[in-house]
Formats: C-alpha cells, sequence, structure tokens
C-alpha cells in the first residue's frame, strides 16, 4: 500500500526564512526517483534546484509559481511504494545528503506520468495540472488541521502572486499567545510599518504569517484611508495638470535579489560611519604589464585579477581594513583570510561573488576563479555559500563606463575599493604633460576600525603598484 510522504521547504542554509517558487519542475502525477529536482526557488541569495528525498508519484503541489513559502512548509506530498505501469522498483526511503533535514544518494531518474494511486489526490483543474495548492488545504484538498477559517486569512489564497482578486479586508482579530511567525523579515516589515501581527491570520500553513499577508494588510490600511468621501473637484484650472505622487508611478515589490541587495545597503547606512577618499592613479605601466604577461603564453589574466591581487598586497599591509566590528564585544576583529567579494551585474540584480582565499592565490588563479563565478553568477545558479562570508570587496564600476563613485561597503566589512574606467589624459610624466592611461581610485572604509591616516595609507600603496607594478615584487 502507498505511503503518502510530505516534503518541506528545506534549510537551504545561510540563515535564509522563505523562498519563492519560480518554476515548477514536476505535476501531480509524476513520477519522480530520489534526488530528482522538482521546484526551482528564488531566495534572497541565489536560484536554486531543490531536490526531493523521496522516491515515487507526486500526488500534490503547494503554492503557485511567484509564491513565496517559509523553510518548513509544505512542497509537495509524494507516494512511495505505489504501483505503476511502469514502476521501477524505486526506493521509498530517503538517503542523506545535501539538505538540512533531507538528503539524497541516488541519481534522478526520467520523470514518468502515471494516474495518482490515491482516489483522494485529484486535481483542481488549473493550467498547472497541480491540486489544491491553497496552503491551508490537505493533499486530498480538505482543510489542513489548525488552518484558518477562509474568511479570517489575511489575504486571499493566489493573490499574491498576482492571480484572483483581492477581497475586502478582513475585520481585525486580536490573537492571545504567540504570534504565528517564523519570519524575521516578516516581523521587521510589520513593525517598521506599525502594524499588529496580533490581528492577522496567515494564510501559510497552520494560520503561519507570511511576508505577502502583512504586504496585503497594509495595501488595505492605506486603501482604507485614501477611501474618504470627497467635495467635487472645482473647474481645471489652465496650465498642466500634476498628478499626486501617491497615485501615479508603478510600483516594483523589494524581494529576491534585490530585496535583499536593499536591506544590506540600508543596514550599511544605518550601522556603519563610512567615509570616502580617493586618488587618480596613472595605470599605463600596469596595462603594460598585462599586456606583456599575456604576449609570454598561457591562460590569460584579467585586469580584474591584477587589481586583486594588489588589493590583497595592500590588506596585508594595512590588515584593520581586513576586519569586521562587533559593537556587542566593542571589538574590532581583524580577520587573516581575504575572503574577496567583487560586485557583478546580471539581469537579476547586483550580486556580490565572493573568492575564496584571496590571498594565498595568484594572478592565474584569481582569473579562473572570476570567470568561473562570473559565468554563474549571470546563469543564476551561485550557491548561498559562494555569496557569502566576503571580508573586502572589490567593485569595478569603470565597465559602466563612469570614472568615479562613492562606495558602500558590503555589511559587515569594513571596506570596499571601487575602480573607475581606465581612459587616456593629459598627465604629467617625469616633468612633461604627456598622454597617460588615468584611472580614479575610490576607497570608503569604516571610520570605526582606522583613522584617515590608515585608510589614505592603503589607497596610496593600491596607487603606487598601479603605477609601478613592480612594487608588488617585494610581496611576492
Amino acid at each position: 500500500m502507498a505511503q503518502v510522504l510530505e516534503f518541506k521547504l528545506p534549510d537551504l542554509g545561510e540563515g535564509l526564512t522563505e523562498a519563492e517558487i519560480v518554476r515548477w519542475l514536476v505535476e501531480v502525477g509524476d513520477v519522480v526517483a530520489i534526488d530528482q529536482p522538482v521546484v526551482e526557488v528564488e531566495t534572497a541569495k541565489a536560484m536554486v534546484e531543490v531536490p526531493c528525498p523521496y522516491g515515487g508519484v507526486v500526488t500534490a503541489r503547494f503554492g503557485e509559481e511567484g509564491t513565496e513559502l517559509p523553510v518548513g512548509a509544505p512542497l509537495l506530498t509524494v507516494a512511495v511504494g505505489a504501483p505503476s505501469p511502469d514502476a521501477s522498483g524505486e526506493d521509498s526511503e530517503g538517503s542523506g545528503n545535501v539538505l538540512v533535514g533531507y538528503g539524497t544518494s541516488e541519481a534522478p531518474a526520467r520523470r514518468r506520468r502515471v494516474r495518482p494511486a490515491a482516489p483522494n489526490a485529484g486535481t483542481n483543474g488549473s493550467p498547472s495540472g497541480g491540486t489544491n495548492t491553497g496552503p491551508g488545504a490537505a493533499p486530498n484538498g480538505a482543510p489542513r488541521a489548525g488552518a484558518p477559517h477562509a474568511e479570517r486569512v489575511a489575504r486571499p489564497v493566489g493573490t499574491a502572486a498576482g492571480h484572483g482578486t483581492e477581497a475586502p479586508p478582513a475585520e481585525p482579530v486580536h490573537q492571545d499567545g504567540p504570534v504565528p511567525v517564523i519570519s524575521p523579515l516578516v516581523r521587521r516589515l510589520a513593525r517598521e510599518n506599525g502594524l499588529d501581527l496580533r490581528e492577522l491570520h496567515g494564510s501559510g500553513p497552520d494560520g503561519l504569517i507570511l511576508r505577502a499577508d502583512v504586504e496585503y494588510a497594509l495595501r488595505a490600511a492605506e486603501t482604507r484611508r485614501t477611501a474618504q468621501p470627497t467635495a467635487p473637484a472645482p473647474a481645471p484650472a489652465q496650465g498642466p495638470i500634476r498628478s499626486s505622487a501617491s497615485a501615479a508611478g508603478i510600483r516594483v515589490p523589494l524581494k529576491g535579489v534585490r530585496g535583499a541587495v536593499a536591506d544590506k545597503l540600508s543596514r550599511s547606512r544605518r550601522e556603519i560611519p563610512d567615509a570616502t577618499c580617493w586618488v587618480d592613479a596613472d595605470a599605463t605601466e600596469l596595462m603594460r604589464a598585462r599586456t606583456a604577461m599575456n604576449a609570454a603564453g598561457g591562460p590569460k589574466i584579467s585586469l580584474l585579477a591584477l587589481l586583486a591581487r594588489i588589493c590583497t598586497a595592500a590588506l596585508a599591509r594595512f590588515p584593520e581594513l581586513n576586519s569586521t566590528v562587533d559593537m556587542e564585544a566593542r571589538e574590532v576583529v581583524q580577520l587573516e583570510q581575504v575572503h574577496l567579494g567583487f560586485a557583478a551585474q546580471t539581469e537579476r540584480g547586483l550580486v556580490v561573488p565572493v573568492v575564496r582565499d584571496a590571498h594565498a592565490r595568484d594572478a592565474e588563479s584569481l582569473t579562473a576563479e572570476f570567470a568561473r563565478l562570473t559565468e554563474a553568477a549571470r546563469a543564476g545558479t551561485l550557491t548561498p555559500a559562494e555569496l557569502t562570508g566576503g571580508t573586502f570587496t572589490l567593485n569595478n564600476y569603470g565597465v559602466f563606463g563612469v570614472d568615479g563613485s562613492t562606495p558602500i561597503i558590503n555589511h559587515p566589512e569594513a571596506a570596499m575599493l571601487g575602480v573607475g574606467r581606465i581612459i587616456p589624459k593629459p598627465w604629467v610624466h617625469e616633468g612633461e604633460l604627456a598622454v597617460r592611461q588615468v584611472v580614479e581610485l575610490a576607497l570608503t572604509f569604516d571610520h570605526r576600525v582606522c583613522d584617515g591616516g590608515t585608510a589614505g595609507g592603503f589607497l596610496r600603496h593600491v596607487a603606487d603598484c598601479v603605477e609601478n607594478p613592480a612594487v608588488l615584487l617585494r610581496t611576492l
């Protein structure tokens, strides 16, 4: 007899508490193998394919594409041990690999579709062929135990992803006891907008309050404020009519990668007393050195790799800038390893992949790692581990055709070096006016970890290496 097992959204690591369903890879009735990816989700760090730890027949899916689910919420149910016309003797037990609380070991098999084994796993007639996908529904379509009644949820199921029509807000119901919220992001969103979470009933499993519930409640409150009766409008005056700022414009949700970037930059500005210093440098000799390296044969060396090598050499001299601040202990923690982040622009927004142990790599190794991480960033396949743990960031915004900027520190790091475009400019070289390849370098640093003398010394050393790459020979 088939046993129906529920697969919940696993802990994806790095403190992530929720993920958005981007694309389902299976449908109800499909036969899945242990370790087979079943859904593609987007976290605040990256796109991730989630493998299923069970093998069997998919009997239900929970959540449409675009729905945001907390860690621990049901993703799908699988009937294991169910007979099928082409059953392959799939092992019904989960393995021990990859996901926190789950695991796999067998290679995924080709996807097959059969009729659901149990008669209570019917479809709801949706184009995706899924069963009742409401967060408060059980696999057989009945209400999940402990789920709130339909008219008491804060938001109709399906409206978060743009499906369906929003219903009038329910009357607030004050809850006793702990508020069912597990996401600190949801709590913060409510707190910053003065919303009492005890007046909401969530649409998640067992009444769990999701971010979409809070956003719906805030929109409903805004609608009530703006729906006051108004006097008849006066006759239009001559000249242009300006629309209200609150009614105009396109609203773009801050979620996923863009939302994570917004949160991090806002925190950086709130917590870090930053300062910026900059200097112009003659990069002519650096460009010549790179040309000579690449002409000597072997893998090509990127300019970013040379700048990274210069950064690690400067951090060895000024370790204060490779640190973080622990305000609870009131200590500056200087870090031994340099895990170098670099800004990469992608279709999904700005991400900062991290090159581990950059201080121990030569220019060739740095070039290869930058290329690998950049390709993964563009493909959306970076793992959370590849996007966290940086100790210093290098931002080459010169690729956008700009000369300078004031970088925002990538919290909780202590500094970021910004590099503008390298262009021909008039420059006094050896006492005479000449056309040289000039670049603007900018350093933003946390004034708690050092003073201007240290920051200036770091930036001057970087500029000296750019102008005379032979200076690097001292550190090799």
